[in-house]
């Protein structure tokens, strides 16, 4: 098919929706399929073989545009539509793949073009607004009537965790609908940069932006309390942007851990498991949230130990036998990260069984399957003229 994506975020980003857009159209082209993505005007030029690209042009006062809602994804959002019905218009496409609210400009799109599309849902934007603008109660309710409609009107949803297949099916039973996850990016790590960290000590580490739905301040607590007790122990964070890193930096300073934080910013995707193998200890302490986080299946995947949350975000993939899962407190997560640095063996049997279940569960293979089978069926019922 002749496929118009439609991915309202910056292109290429080293971040969760770029990358599994990325994995996405790739293996979409690798199937036959002509995809032509239409995306933000931010980001990193990459080639893709049997993949166009295309972006808007808002305003050059507009940029940095941050993960999540925002001002900045507003005005984008309304170039992006223009561009979207000038593509379909072309009459050239048999299908729109639209993530997140890229589905509504689809749903329009449909009654405009009579063009099919698919809503793939990378997370549950009413409750992200609601979590992000606890005050926008009013504006949560109406996007998730707009979310209920993009899912009854589509040719089918795809989702990446459970929660979200949820979400499609009370919304409409009858939809079809893909679960496909997310899937480890440590095959695609290169050679190592030969920057190591050379610390005193075990190290536990945390992947990821500093969003606050993330749960850096229960990190920092937490790991305060550790400290405590193990004095020798390091907490590394990977990733986010410099006013988030010198907030966080203000917040270890008061929490007496200057000495045993460090915070080295973004690091390329290519280097991820080179320092996933220097941690003793992997931490997800999001707090927020249904989908699962992508960094999750690489964590999985480097035979190290995993402390995380214990709430949906985590438990849709995670569970007792392959992970450490504690209460959404720091006394919970000191006591988890204490747990592990006493007693390595309990960490290595986890890391072990962790690892086997990425290879039979969440493996490259897994997803070219299911990803394969949906659109097979898609195209089977656009056919046979079964439009919702």
């Amino acid at each position: 098919m002749k496929i118009l994506l439609l991915a309202p975020h910056p292109f290429f980003q080293e971040r969760g929706t770029p990358i599994a857009v990325r994995l996405l159209a790739t293996e979409l082209a690798a199937k036959g399929h002509q995809v032509e993505m239409l995306c933000y005007h931010e980001g990193e030029d990459i080639e893709m073989e049997g993949v166009t690209i295309h972006r808007i042009a808002p305003p050059s006062w507009v940029r940095d545009v941050p993960p999540g809602p925002s001002w900045q994804k507003v005005v984008c959002d309304l170039y992006m539509w223009q561009e979207a019905k000038r593509l379909a218009r072309s009459g050239r496409f048999d299908l729109v793949h639209a993530v997140e609210e890229g589905a509504f400009m689809a749903l329009r799109l449909r009654k405009l073009y009579d063009l099919p599309y698919i809503y793939d849902m990378d997370s549950c934007m009413s409750g992200q607004i609601a979590d992000k603008l606890p005050m926008a109660k009013s504006l949560a309710r109406l996007w998730a009537l707009w979310e209920a409609a993009a899912v009854r009107r589509s040719a089918g949803v795809v989702a990446v965790c459970q929660s979200l297949v949820e979400v499609a099916q009370a919304h409409d039973p009858e939809v079809p609908v893909c679960r496909l996850e997310d899937v480890s990016l440590l095959d695609q790590c290169g050679e190592p940069p030969g920057e190591r960290l050379d610390l005193d000590g075990p190290v536990i580490m945390y992947v990821g932006n500093l969003e606050s739905y993330q749960g850096i301040d229960l990190l920092l607590e937490a790991f305060a309390l550790t400290a405590e007790k193990h004095p020798q122990a390091h907490l590394v964070v990977i990733g986010g942007a410099g006013k988030d890193i010198s907030k966080y930096r203000r917040e270890a300073f008061a929490l007496n851990l200057s000495g045993l934080t460090h915070f080295l910013g973004p690091r390329p995707q290519s280097q991820l498991a080179y320092f996933l193998e220097q941690a003793d200890i992997l931490v997800s302490p999001r707090i927020q949230g249904e989908n699962t986080p992508m960094k999750i299946y690489s964590y999985l995947d480097s035979g190290r130990p995993l402390v995380a949350t214990r709430l949906p975000t985590h438990t849709q993939v995670l569970d007792d036998g392959i992970s450490l899962l504690v209460e959404p407190n720091a006394e919970a997560m000191s006591r988890g990260f204490n747990q592990l640095l006493e007693h390595p063996e309990q960490g290595q049997t986890l890391a072990l069984a962790a690892k086997e279940r990425v290879d039979s569960q969440y493996s490259l293979e897994a997803y070219r399957r299911k990803l394969s089978d949906f659109y097979h069926g898609v195209q089977e019922a656009l056919g046979r003229g079964e439009r919702r």
